[in-house]
């Protein structure tokens, strides 16, 4: 995919994500009015709900499912029961939701069950193993997950649980892709996110739209789409209802600003995450070391270098809760403004430390960094980051 048909897909789903059309109306199982007819596991109900998704009448509904009008009519209104297992499997296979909805269990349905309770365990193992420095085997667990849950999306069960699971494993899956591939296939990366926010709408589930506004944004920033990364982080920050939220998204949103050359929306959201410092649990990516980081980066990005040398001496120790590349990340950019101020030998420390810690962590990306920042003043270094990089690639290619 090229950069301009990732804008395009991006540029679509500007605003709000899209909502639910004709044709996909049976994702609207996947809404919270939706999760409230099926807990209440009436058939009487959950029939007028699909009639009235679909836009179905009674005779519609009966032609689909095998039965006359009055029949139907006398389902919805409580005066007819079905009680048989089969007739139950039936409806719940023509309305494509899971059995267990109408009080069916059968090996099938148990499968599904297990599989949802381990993929939303692989998503969080998964995302552990990104934070520690592991994107690669965040990768190979995911990939599998988010197949299985499409192959059953593509068979027509698109049930609240379904979707929100599918929607975080593609957007964990970009993220791990954004950590291992270089860049210029990062567009993958935002392409995977894009298809976890493009689920926002159909969960109707505000936590999860702000997740996936933020790491869209950050993997849009990642692969070159600057302006896109700074509206959909600036959404999210807006969009956010706690303080916690708002510190998972400040701290991207002020480096997509420094990116854009955007000098007061940097200033201003660096303030704001300054503030929250001390009001909020530290992350792997809210914590004095990260934010550090992105001020001197962000300070360089819009012409203020002279400030960001001054800055260069009082990093903050890395603690426990700093994800091990973002010590690498440090490095590149500490040694970038070192080279500002013509420190070559500074320089040189931090990026042989760069190169070595980038090539443990498998972290093409950073690599492309240090080529970058070491071209034309520190060859020798650049030479060995080249040659790393290509290592990685190969690999990557086996």
């Amino acid at each position: 995919m090229t950069g301009r048909d990732l804008a395009r897909q991006v540029s679509s789903a500007v605003g709000e994500p899209a909502r639910p059309v004709a044709q996909h109306a049976e994702w609207r199982w996947a809404t919270t009015q939706a999760q409230l007819v099926l807990n209440r596991g009436d058939l009487g109900t959950i029939l007028r709900f699909y009639r009235r998704v679909h836009g179905l009448n009674q005779t519609d509904l009966g032609a689909l499912l095998g039965y006359d009008k009055t029949y139907v009519s006398a389902l919805e209104l409580g005066k007819r029961r079905i009680d048989d297992v089969p007739s139950l499997r039936h409806i719940a296979t023509q309305l494509q939701l899971p059995p267990h909805t109408l009080g069916v269990t059968d090996p099938a349905d148990a499968d599904h069950r297990a599989m949802i309770q381990f993929g939303a365990s692989t998503v969080r193992l998964a995302e552990i193993a990104r934070q520690t420095g592991h994107a690669s085997e965040a990768v190979s667990e995911l990939w599998p997950l988010v197949a299985r849950l499409e192959a059953r999306l593509e068979d027509g069960h698109a049930e609240r649980v379904v979707l929100h699971l599918l929607g975080r494993a593609r957007i964990g899956l970009g993220v791990a892709l954004g950590n291992v591939l270089p860049e210029e296939r990062l567009g993958t990366a935002a392409t995977w996110t894009l298809k976890g926010l493009s689920l926002a709408a159909y969960t109707d589930d505000p936590d999860f739209t702000g997740h996936a506004l933020r790491m869209h944004g950050n993997e849009c920033r990642k692969a070159g789409l600057r302006g896109a990364a700074v509206d959909r982080l600036t959404r999210a920050v807006a969009f956010a209802p706690t303080d916690a939220a708002r510190a998972a998204a400040l701290p991207l949103l002020a480096r997509a600003a420094g990116v854009l050359g955007n000098a007061p929306l940097f200033d201003q959201t660096m303030q704001q995450a300054d503030r929250l410092l001390d009001h909020v649990t530290h992350t792997s990516l809210f914590n004095p070391f990260a934010l550090h980081e992105i001020r001197l980066r962000g300070l360089a990005d819009t012409g203020r270098v002279d400030v960001a040398i001054q800055l260069t001496e009082s990093s903050p120790a890395p603690t426990l809760t700093v994800a091990p590349q973002w010590r690498v990340i440090e490095l590149v950019t500490v040694a970038g403004i070192m080279l500002a101020a013509h420190d070559l030998h500074g320089a040189t420390t931090a990026l042989d430390a760069a190169v070595s810690e980038a090539t443990a962590q498998r972290l093409p990306h950073q690599l492309q960094r240090v080529i970058r920042t070491a071209e034309g003043r520190l060859p020798e270094v650049q030479g060995t980051a080249a040659d790393a990089l290509e290592r990685l690639r190969s690999e990557m290619a086996a």
